[in-house]
Formats: C-alpha cells, sequence, structure tokens
C-alpha cells in the first residue's frame, strides 16, 4: 500500500543507531542532541517526519546519558489535551509523566547523582489515545540504547492487558479522561517479561473483543490487528517483520461476555460465534509469527458461569487449533483464579496485576 508521506515502521530492531549529537556549551559541560531517528524502539511505533511516534501501550526506548538530568522532548501529533509517558531510572521504575499537548518546554529527568545512568521511556496509554512523539533528548554524553537480545513475548488482550483504570494515585476513579489511569508499565504482562528478564510488546484495546466488544458489534480485535494503531479505519498496516516474539499471549473474552453498557442492544452470548472468529483470529496470529507459542488466557474478571463457560471456549479453540497444526507445539492455557478487583470500574488496580503476574511467571517461564 503506497503512502502518501515518508514512514518508517519500526519495531524491536537491534540495528545499530547512527547518534548524531551537536556539542553546545552550557556551563562548561557539552550537552549531547539525540535525534528520535537514532532511537532503537520497541513495540507499535512508526517514524514521521524526523519524529518516533509511540503508538502501543508501553511502546518503549531507552538511553544513556551523563550528569543529573536529561530532557525529553515531547509532542501530541494528534492534538489531544494530554497524555502520558512513565520512565525508569538505572533500573528503577520512577513515576508517570504529563505530556500537555502544545506544550513546548521539554520533560526533564533527574539523576540523584552524577556519572553515567540509563532510562527507559514508555508509553503508559493505550494507541486509541492517541500516539506521543518523541522530538529528542538532550543530556551530556547522551546515547541510544538498543533493546536487549534474547526472547519477547507479546501480549494480546483488552483493558486489562492496557493496565487501564489501574491507577488513581493520581486522579482518582470517575474524574478526568479514561487514560488518566492507564499504567501499562505496571500491568500485567510486563510485570512477567521483567520477572523473566525478556522483552515485551503490548497489543491490546480496552473493550475490544473476539467477535464483539464491550458495548458494540466492532471492530473487534481479529479486524484491527493488523492495522498499525488498531483502528479499522486506518490505512497503515503494521510491519510484522519488525520482531518475532517467541510467545505470543491473547487475553479476549472478558468484552464478549460481558452484559454490556446497558444502552446498546446487547443479544446474549454467542459461543459458537465467539468460537469461530476467536480460531480465526489464532490462524492469523499463526500465519504472522509461525514459529511463535500461542498462549490463550482466560479472564480475572469473569466469574460463576461466563467464568466456566469462557474456560469451556479456550478449550475448545485449543483443541481446535493443535488439530490444524500437529506438527507446531500445543496451544497452552491458563485459566486465573477469580479476583475481586480493586481498580476503577471493577478493573484490576497495580497491585492486582502484581498478583496476576505472580500467577502468571511460572506459566510463562515454562513456556520459555
Amino acid at each position: 500500500m503506497r503512502l502518501s508521506f515518508t514512514m518508517l515502521l519500526v519495531g524491536c530492531s537491534c540495528l545499530a543507531a547512527s547518534l548524531t549529537a551537536w556539542p553546545t556549551r552550557a556551563q562548561g559541560q557539552a550537552t549531547g542532541v539525540l535525534p528520535a531517528a537514532a532511537l532503537q524502539p520497541c513495540g507499535r511505533t512508526r517514524l514521521n517526519q524526523q519524529q518516533l511516534e509511540l503508538i502501543s501501550s508501553a511502546a518503549h526506548v531507552g538511553f544513556s546519558f551523563e550528569g543529573t538530568e536529561c530532557r525529553v522532548y515531547a509532542v501530541l501529533p494528534g492534538g489531544q489535551d494530554h497524555n502520558y509517558l512513565q520512565y525508569e531510572l538505572d533500573g528503577v521504575y520512577q513515576k508517570r509523566l504529563r505530556v500537555a499537548g502544545g506544550a513546548a518546554a521539554p520533560l526533564v529527568l533527574m539523576a540523584p547523582s552524577g556519572g553515567k545512568h540509563t532510562a527507559w521511556l514508555y508509553k503508559a496509554t493505550e494507541a486509541h489515545t492517541g500516539a506521543i512523539a518523541i522530538q529528542k533528548i538532550t543530556a551530556q554524553r547522551v546515547q541510544a540504547l538498543p533493546v536487549p537480545a534474547g526472547p519477547l513475548i507479546e501480549f494480546i488482550g483488552n483493558s486489562i492487558t492496557c493496565g487501564a483504570l489501574a491507577d488513581a494515585s493520581e486522579v482518582p476513579c470517575g474524574t478526568g479522561a479514561y487514560h488518566d489511569q492507564h499504567n501499562a508499565y505496571l500491568a500485567y504482562g510486563p510485570r512477567v517479561a521483567r520477572a523473566l528478564q525478556v522483552s515485551y510488546v503490548l497489543s491490546s484495546v480496552s473493550g475490544i473483543g473476539a467477535y464483539r466488544n464491550w458495548n458494540s458489534a466492532g471492530p473487534t480485535m481479529p479486524q484491527v490487528y493488523e492495522k498499525v494503531d488498531f483502528q479499522a479505519t486506518t490505512p497503515m498496516l503494521w510491519n510484522f517483520a519488525a520482531y518475532s516474539p517467541r510467545v505470543v499471549s491473547i487475553a479476549l473474552g472478558t468484552n464478549d461476555l460481558s452484559a454490556g453498557d446497558g444502552k446498546s442492544p446487547r443479544l446474549p452470548f454467542d459461543s459458537a460465534s465467539f468460537v469461530n472468529s476467536y480460531g480465526q483470529f489464532v490462524r492469523l496470529v499463526k500465519a504472522r509469527y509461525p514459529k511463535a507459542r500461542l498462549a490463550l488466557l482466560s479472564s480475572p474478571m469473569a466469574s460463576g458461569p461466563n467464568r466456566t463457560l469462557l474456560e469451556h471456549c479456550l478449550t475448545a479453540i485449543k483443541q481446535q487449533a493443535d488439530a490444524s497444526y500437529p506438527a507446531d507445539p500445543p496451544v497452552a492455557l491458563h485459566f486465573f483464579q477469580p479476583m475481586q478487583a480493586r481498580g476503577c470500574n471493577s478493573h484490576p488496580s497495580v497491585e492486582d496485576h502484581a498478583l496476576l503476574a505472580k500467577e502468571l511467571e511460572p506459566f510463562f517461564r515454562q513456556l520459555l
């Protein structure tokens, strides 16, 4: 598909970055400029007019610098009012950073002491909140960091996988914008990956399902997965050659089974349609990643009859996939223990995500 503007899709690339620096003098110290094009991102991103747009939940970039501070120049190309980054300094999680629309001032990251430091920036919010574009990073001896070599897990899912409605530490539940409580870094997937010391990407959309969404018939995950930003109307497709996950985890079904928003018409759950659509999506993922091990997760928010029904459906999907790909390793299943979620709108909180990650860690360790 030909696009009318220059665009480069970049994923978890370990290609050597070509670092360009323009030294200036500030208080007797040399300040380097790391352009966005030199960053080596992981997750769904695109380089657009020399700005690196972080698109998917927890899409991230790393860099090193010397001294006590660095400056990150970030903008919101979609014109939204605000969005959020979050960052890790020297291997320790710090906090979320509010990126204001139209702001010209950079975000300043402070280190407690001089010397050399490493920092990783993460998009705290999901693709549907709009991209966050990194223009440049300035600091003493600033350099891009490559994504660590080794296995990678892709986590496909809904708002739970996004880390949506999990963090009310700054904006209370029921107030602000929907993405004000997003915290992708502390969602279960990134926690599992860090515990296992592997790389990860999140492909997740709030409210989405396998054959129907929380309050609409679609577009569902099978319909948007190949789009770079999970938007049905976007012509740009994701470059699946950007990375090759060792494991692909799929956690869908919560929204298919839900009662909806109480406003839109909602038919009873159709297990045959769910199994058929989910099975087709499994085949799509297998086509994109023929060497990946597939894992299907149930929902910690499903309880009672819905929990049992979802487990039966996932078992049927696994059986179909195993029969269709007899030479491949079997599809793995994990059924969550029931959870009383403590986040906003009955979603898991950041503390709940820690429990989910602890439950999942041995499961994924075995798959890897």
